[in-house]
This record gives C-alpha cells, structure tokens and sequence, in this order.
C-alpha cells in the first residue's frame, strides 16, 4: 500500500528521478518520457472517464488501474518481466481483458467505409484524444524498447489501448461518426 506523508522530496531538483529498483534517471530519459506519457494518458482517461455512463466509466477506471501498474512495469528496469508480490507487471490477461472489449464493443458497430474524424459527441471527443495520446505512449514505448529491455505485454497492452479506445468512440457515437471527406476543404 502506498503511502505519502510528504509530497516534495527535494532529490529531483538535479533534474533526476528514482525509479523502482533505486536507480536515478534524468527527467529527459527514454524511460522516463515512456512514464511520463503513460501518466498524461491516464490523465486523459480520468477526463473521458467524467463524460461517459456508468458501465463505460468501469471500465475506463479500470484501465486507469492498468496504467498505473503499467507505469510501475516502466519504473521497474530488468530483463525479467515476470510479476510477484513486491513487483508489478503487465501480464497477457490485462491484454486479453481489452481484446475481449474490442470484440464486444465492435459487435454492434457497422463496417468502417472512411476513415472517421476524431470527435462527434463530447465523450467521443474526450476519448479521441485518449486515444491519440495512447498512441504517443506506445510510440515512447517502443522507443525505449530499442534502447533497453521493456515488458512486451506492456508494448501489447498499449498497441490493443488504442485500438480499445477507437472502438470505444465509435461506440459511444453509436455508428454515427464525422466521416473524413478527402479534399472537402479545396473547393
């Protein structure tokens, strides 16, 4: 269980951040922009969240959880990506759970014929833009992932997010989404 007594610490201001294991990172590490966009992704979540019905917001709650064990897994270097008691990983169920919505969601949902705008309702909107951001954190991600081991459930559970969350915005606009009209704006 966490426990904050205190929020400022003082041992960041060298312009470096602790991770799990004890080591320190500089702010601008490839590891930390991974986490850093993970956090602005839940951030975004948490304001899609505010917008949607009660079932929609479980279930945005519950990837809000996923993402803070996902920024742990980040925070938590190594080659062994194997989850226990004292440390937290991505597993493959957190990315079946989101394949399993996808397909849930999608059942309703009629074939795409153009791609979509970003947008139609508020909560649709909301939930764009958490998707646009989740594909940042996977971009990160992968960025990382060339540099030093990552969990390849962690790069997974990001991949299927995105897809989760586009799925999710069309189901929220019910089938009617803005449809991108190529060259509408020429003439």
């Amino acid at each position: 269980m966490v426990k904050l007594n205190k929020i400022y610490t003082r041992t960041g201001d060298d312009g470096t951040t602790g991770l799990v294991d004890g080591s320190r990172r500089a702010k601008c590490d490839a590891r930390m922009q991974a986490i850093g966009e993970v956090d602005e992704l839940n951030s975004a979540i948490g304001l899609a969240a505010v917008a949607t019905d009660d079932a929609t917001t479980r279930d945005l709650r519950r990837i809000q959880n996923d993402l803070f064990d996902l920024g742990a897994d980040l925070a938590t270097p190594g080659e062994d990506f194997t989850p226990s008691e004292m440390v937290l990983r991505i597993v493959q169920g957190q990315v079946d759970w989101l394949e399993q919505a996808i397909d849930a969601l999608n059942e309703n949902l009629p074939p795409l014929t153009s791609f979509i705008l970003p947008g139609g309702s508020e909560a649709a909107a909301r939930v764009h833009l958490a998707r646009s951001i989740a594909r940042r954190a996977e971009r990160a991600g992968v960025a990382l992932a060339q540099a030093e081991p990552v969990n390849p459930a962690a790069l997974g559970y990001l991949n299927r997010l995105s897809d989760y969350l586009f799925v999710l915005a069309r189901a929220i606009n019910a089938g009617n989404d803005p449809l991108w009209v190529p060259g509408a704006s020429r003439g």
